[in-house]
């Protein structure tokens, strides 16, 4: 089934925690290099699961945690010199803290997988063109996906992953 959204957008639906994780490893596999991946929705919505997913996806050597009070936390994979940094913008009190933490150049890296968690606060820092995932409570341990491709450069990721979901 594919839902009924623009080329740009999917939509996910998730029972639980467990497979929102299975989403994010779904992602994390497509995963080359350079992406930038924000996760937005409110505290226990699932951002870090499927964050989790992700970095189990692409291969990270190490479990990703929570970064709530390490504001960026870096993990590398055995098959190559890539780096996937797990960042999450929860503690910042103004945008302009988040150009201190120095991403920047990681930002436009291309041996660089960012994920963020709470982007929102700090999006001026963050490139135009990204992956944005909306993270949001449905009924029970639902939970609905919503990815957002932000600039043509991440539609055929978009469409990757609605391949490796539905189907097709």
């Amino acid at each position: 089934m594919t839902p009924i959204l623009g080329p740009d957008s999917l939509e996910v639906l998730s029972r639980d925690a467990e497979q929102t994780r299975r989403v994010g490893v779904r992602l994390g596999e497509l995963l080359r290099g350079g992406e930038v991946i924000c996760l937005e929705g409110p505290l226990g919505v699932g951002k870090t699961v499927l964050a989790q997913g992700i970095g189990a996806g692409w291969g990270a050597t190490s479990p990703l945690l929570s970064p709530s009070f390490v504001l960026v936390r870096e993990h590398r994979r055995l098959s190559d010199s890539q780096r996937l940094l797990h960042v999450d913008f929860y503690r910042l009190q103004d945008p302009q803290e988040a150009r201190s933490l120095g991403l920047e150049d990681d930002l436009e890296d291309a041996d660089t997988v960012v994920v963020v968690e709470w982007p929102e606060r700090a999006v001026t820092v963050l490139p135009p063109r990204r992956l944005w995932v909306r993270l949001e409570f449905a009924n029970g341990d639902r939970r609905r996906l919503l990815f957002t491709a932000q600039g043509d450069a991440y539609l055929p990721l978009l469409q990757a992953l609605r391949r490796v979901v539905f189907g097709g």
